[in-house]
């Protein structure tokens, strides 16, 4: 008989419930077929994560997470941080359907784990302020709208690809021009 590790089997059902949150969202999605990919019963992830709103919670906070580590804002260089975020987010398209499920299941509603998201992006907008502080971005917009509009702009193509597609077209040169596009709207918006 194998050994267990019960860290292997908490990361292989986080992978799976990211695959099924983002492909389902939070009502569609199920504990059994989490559990089928995972290769892992059903009271393992009960035992490691809770219920079902627990376990999408710490999947997006994680994602969030590795989004905030990898692609952090920096508003000395808001075209290479627009870049990064594209970049990020076309490898990792899951990150925006969860938000975009969590959205659609919360509305305005509070979420789980509150707290830790508006400290996420609290430490966001205070980089975009203090941007604003040294002058290297304009302050003649408030700086959490800033950083509303600039995610907004690079994130909209993810969210929805048909309107992308439909819209500028689905070429690797539409997709340039788009990326081009957005970094000078970003310019003309941040610019101090």
């Amino acid at each position: 008989m194998a050994a267990r590790d019960p860290e292997a089997t908490k990361a292989r059902i986080f992978e799976a419930a990211v695959a099924e949150f983002a492909r389902y969202g939070i009502a569609g999605a199920r504990i059994d077929r989490i559990a089928t990919e995972a290769k892992a019963n059903k009271q393992l992830i009960y035992a490691y994560y809770g219920n079902k709103s627990e376990l999408f919670a710490t999947v997006l906070e994680n994602k969030m997470l590795d989004l905030a580590i990898s692609v952090p804002v920096d508003p000395d260089d808001v075209e290479g941080w627009i870049d990064r975020l594209l970049d990020y987010h076309g490898a990792h398209p899951e990150l925006l359907r969860l938000l975009f499920w969590e959205g659609m299941e919360y509305g305005t509603a509070e979420l789980p784990h509150e707290a830790e998201r508006q400290a996420h992006y609290a430490r966001k907008v205070a980089a975009v302020r203090d941007g604003q502080e040294r002058g290297v971005i304009t302050d003649a917009i408030p700086a959490p709208d800033l950083l509303f509009l600039l995610v907004a702009m690079a994130n909209w193509a993810v969210v929805v690809p048909q309107m992308k597609r439909i819209l500028v077209g689905g070429e690797d040169t539409d997709a340039d021009r788009l990326r081009a596009s957005i970094k000078k709207a970003a310019r003309s918006i941040f610019s101090a």
